[in-house]
């Protein structure tokens, strides 16, 4: 029964639950899939699947994919074989979102689904999730005291908690260490020199441009809108004054303007000494660090695979610095969230049970460079020998999570709007009021209506 397709559809627009309801989009979806033996055609069509069998739908590729594979060969284990479970992959992103929503409004949800936080919140606001007591998390040996207080406080929404957390997957730092340690940046064990406040921040950059005869620091910024974003969103979060981007359920822009011309502006600085990469892709900006051409590079931890797998590169992980007032790192979680659906009591123990196991798991999840959200795994010696893992596991403590909104979240079209005037700015092709006109525009469109959910 176990079945892992990766299904994608790339550039399908979301599909809301008024449109789905009120269309033939149901009929259209469940003819073009019905001769689909997957597990997506059962789901959306009705096809039979046995009832002891959990429906599980996630979203990870990759190594992300290979490890949660893992987790789950060892729920299937514990409960009779693979017939226990029924998990397929879908490509992540608002295709993915609209599935999940699509097959809730249809009446036919998986058991458990997973969701970035950040998407979680509009899926509830739109009626697709259930809610998940206290009780039900007693009923398999769970309590919120088991969780990183700063990911399950951010998915407890009116009142009630929608998801449970997985991880935190904050933007960190990477180092080469050979760059950093001909810079004069590592202590004598090899960890990096404190590299608080802006001041200390930019000497060390123009140190380690005298060493790579390049940038001292790459970001990638072309082709690439959701990095601009998340190295904006730390900075501007570092002021202890700064307010939301988005206020309202994303009706409205609160942006304090203030702060980001300064974040901007130190931006622009960057390139114009030297400091950070005017213009480069995701992969060239990669390459800049493992190549030495770069001593920092600034990405989610996720990319700890990428320098892991580069023979005899040696680098390390860490904090973005604290270069202001106070800790931030723009961060979402990985969660576990409950299709609306009707659940018998033995249901839904099943499904809270499957996800027990999985957070249970999670030091492998953890190899992969996700951050523990399950304070048994985050706080066991097995994970604090984990290094560079541990080493920037305390940027899940000062977590920002992009503001919640409709169309915002991970991979959603508020980030690739605003990520792609950022962009812009740092190319030198606009200026920072410039970018913020063009955002103020460009999101009007999403800020008058009503969420479509």
């Amino acid at each position: 029964m176990r079945v892992r397709t990766p299904l994608g559809s790339a550039g399908r627009r979301p599909v809301g639950r008024r449109t789905l309801l009120g269309s033939t989009a149901v009929l259209g979806a469940s003819a073009a899939l019905a001769g689909c033996g997957g597990p997506l055609g059962a789901g959306l069509v009705g096809g039979e699947v046995a009832p002891e069998t959990l429906v599980f739908w996630n979203l990870f590729g990759g190594g992300d994919g290979g490890r949660m594979q893992d987790m789950e060969k060892v729920y299937e284990k514990a409960h009779g074989g693979s017939s226990s479970l029924q998990a397929t992959t879908f490509a992540w992103g608002n295709p993915y979102y609209s599935k999940v929503t699509l097959a809730t409004v249809g009446n036919q949800p998986p058991d458990v689904a997973v969701a970035h936080l950040t998407r979680a919140k509009p899926l509830w606001d739109g009626g697709i999730l259930d809610p998940i007591s206290e009780d039900d998390l007693a009923s398999v040996g769970l309590k919120t005291s088991d969780f990183n207080e700063k990911a399950w406080s951010a998915q407890v929404t009116d009142g009630k908690n929608i998801a449970i957390p997985l991880d935190t997957h904050p933007f960190v730092m990477f180092f080469n260490h050979e760059v950093m340690d001909k810079a004069g940046l590592l202590e004598s064990d090899g960890s990096l020199t404190d590299l608080s406040g802006v001041d200390t921040f930019e000497s060390a950059l123009e140190e380690i441009k005298g060493v790579t005869g390049s940038e001292a620091l790459t970001s990638a910024n072309v082709s690439e809108t959701a990095t601009p974003w998340r190295l904006f969103w730390s900075l501007y979060n570092q002021y202890e004054d700064a307010t939301p981007f988005l206020s309202d359920g994303g009706a409205k822009i609160t942006v304090d303007e203030d702060i980001y011309t300064d974040i901007t502006a130190r931006l622009q600085k960057w390139v114009e000494k030297g400091w950070l990469n005017r213009g480069i892709d995701y992969a060239g900006s990669q390459t800049q660090m493992a190549t030495g051409k770069a001593g920092i590079y600034l990405q989610g931890e996720w990319e700890i695979s990428t320098f892991q797998s580069i023979e005899g590169l040696k680098f390390g992980m860490a904090p973005i610095p604290t270069l202001f007032d106070r800790p931030a790192a723009q961060a979402d979680s990985h969660t576990f969230i409950l299709p609306k659906k009707d659940r018998t009591p033995e249901q839904l123990t099943q499904a809270l049970g499957f996800i027990k196991s999985m957070l249970t798991e999670s030091m492998t999840w953890a190899e992969g460079g996700h951050v523990p959200a399950y304070l048994p795994t985050y706080d066991s010696a097995e994970y604090k020998k984990l290094t560079p893992q541990s080493d920037y596991a305390s940027a899940a403590e000062n977590a920002y999570y992009d503001d919640a909104a409709w169309y915002g979240g991970s991979g959603s079209t508020f980030e690739a709007t605003v990520g792609a005037q950022l962009a812009l700015v740092q190319q030198g092709s606009t200026t920072p009021e410039g970018a913020l006109s063009a955002i103020r525009g460009q999101l009007q469109t999403y800020l008058d209506p009503p969420s479509p959910l």
